[in-house]
């Protein structure tokens, strides 16, 4: 049995620079974390005890004359007027590609607001998502969220359609809802006996997709094809672990999703002691460090089957 750990996984740069800032500002002195620091519970457990504090928002509105770090998946405008009302500092380790698109929404909702053309600003995404609540605040909560392909009966066909995408969705499926979206509104067409209103003719969609998320995919499945057993480690809460572990699904059916050394089961042990091949990768919200414990804990597994 080779084990080989996926050299393209782990941490991507906005995660990366998120938890190298909030190391360096513990050693500061006291650091709230404002939600999870990334969707990976052992990663947050190893900056707990450096002396990370993780709150939600209702700890925000109470808390005055502190430090808060913003993690990578950006925020709505409220959580920095809170952040102002009550004298917070806040370290913002937003990821840049977030901020970017949070700006593009802001700056389309201020574009439309206030023009009666019932347009609407569409984000596919994960409703709830720390990302998606961020790009919601760019519009005042009246944006429409759709999580997959399924959800498009939501939207006006005959209005203006402005369509983004939470940075960590798949390309694929993004393209799929923009077909379909160009063909529910190729029908409302032909039912209005082919006069197209001026409104009808308006739709804008925009991969906002990061690049190092779609870039990787490949990558990521070329690795799965590659071994016999792919073991695919990422935090439960992860919309992009979840994502890209379907990826690895796609092109290697004896692809198993872990979280931590506690989920490697004797049946995976036999598993991985029966192939010439294993690889593990993970999210991008995946330490290596973490990968680095499931590769020692398959090895040693092995060793006693």
């Amino acid at each position: 049995m080779k084990v080989t750990i996926d050299e393209n996984s782990g941490f991507c740069f906005g995660v990366t620079t998120a938890i190298e800032t909030a190391e360096r500002e513990l050693q500061k002195g006291q650091l709230f974390c404002l939600g999870d620091i990334v969707h990976n519970g052992q990663e947050v457990e190893r900056l707990d005890k450096l002396g990370l504090e993780t709150i939600d928002y209702d700890d925000l509105r109470t808390l005055h004359n502190v430090r808060v770090l913003l993690r990578a998946h950006g925020e709505p405008p409220s959580t920095y007027h809170i952040a102002k009302r009550n004298n917070i500092k806040i370290i913002d380790a937003s990821c840049p590609v977030v901020l970017h698109l949070q700006k593009r929404i802001r700056e389309t909702y201020q574009t439309l607001h206030g023009k009666n053309t019932g347009a609407q600003i569409v984000i596919f995404g994960k409703k709830g998502h720390a990302e998606v609540i961020g790009l919601e605040g760019q519009t005042n909560n009246t944006a429409i969220v759709i999580e997959s392909i399924n959800d498009i009966s939501k939207l006006n066909f005959t209005c203006p359609i402005y369509l983004f995408s939470q940075t960590t969705k798949s390309v694929e499926e993004f393209e799929a809802i923009v077909e379909e979206i160009k063909r529910r509104r190729t029908a409302v067409k032909n039912l209005e006996s082919g006069v197209e209103s001026q409104d009808t003719a308006v739709f804008e969609y925009h991969n906002t997709i990061c690049r190092n998320v779609a870039n990787r995919v490949k990558r990521l499945q070329d690795f799965a094809r590659s071994n016999d057993v792919v073991i695919f480690v990422g935090g439960k809460k992860s919309s992009n672990a979840k994502v890209l572990f379907n990826n690895c699904l796609e092109v290697n059916s004896c692809t198993l999703f872990v979280s931590s050394t506690d989920d490697i089961t004797l049946e995976i042990l036999q598993q991985c002691h029966a192939a010439e091949r294993v690889g593990i990768c993970g999210a991008t919200s995946t330490p290596k460090w973490l990968m680095e414990q499931i590769r020692c804990s398959l090895e040693n597994g092995a060793k006693r089957l």
